[in-house]
């Protein structure tokens, strides 16, 4: 048996991954990435930066991207749950605008790898949840970009029923919606 499974959803190059987990009656063992495992997968991107976010149920954070030194992303919750989504942004791509989303918990175990073209972001739907994500590039904030999250052309069914009202800051209240965008990306899948 592999160490992940690699389920490829229905948008060209976005993973959900399903690590294997080793428990006993100490706790339990997983990798949470095998350079080797991933190349083999077909996600070949090298990572460059980790990171990790603590969050209150409700906020959401995102639709994010950068617009010059994209990033790719690997995203696992280590604490708490969230609701995890990504944006096709690439243009001339057969599902542009289109999104996935998936429940990622410390539960689960579940990791979303999320390539560059895409806006990423996530909605805490526990007391507090700790996010971790492996980026392909570094962060540079001066190319910061972004798509509103409740932009009704691209309509991310995020599970709100137990939420009350969304928590955003500044900068996520005020985003572009995706018909505004000139997306600085291009689908390169043959």
């Amino acid at each position: 048996m592999g160490k992940f499974m690699f389920l490829e959803t229905k948008i060209k190059g976005l993973y959900v991954i399903e690590p294997t987990v080793y428990k006993d009656h100490r706790g339990y063992f997983m990798e949470s990435y095998n350079k080797k495992d991933f190349f083999i997968a077909g996600i070949t991107k090298e990572f460059t930066q980790d990171n990790e976010s603590k969050s209150t149920k409700g906020v959401l954070r995102g639709l994010h991207f950068q617009t010059k030194y994209t990033q790719g992303k690997l995203v696992r919750a280590t604490k708490g749950e969230v609701y995890d989504a990504a944006v096709d942004l690439r243009k001339g791509s057969p599902t542009y605008g289109q999104w996935e989303g998936v429940f990622l918990s410390e539960e689960n175990k579940k990791q979303f790898y999320i390539p560059e073209g895409f806006a990423h972001g996530f909605l805490v739907l526990s007391e507090e949840a700790v996010i971790n994500y492996k980026c392909t590039n570094y962060y540079a904030p001066e190319y910061d970009g972004g798509v509103i999250w409740n932009d009704p052309d691209i309509d991310i069914q995020w599970p709100l029923e137990s939420i009350g009202e969304v928590n955003l800051s500044e900068k996520d209240k005020n985003l572009k919606y995706l018909k505004e965008l000139n997306s600085p990306f291009i689908y390169n899948y043959p």
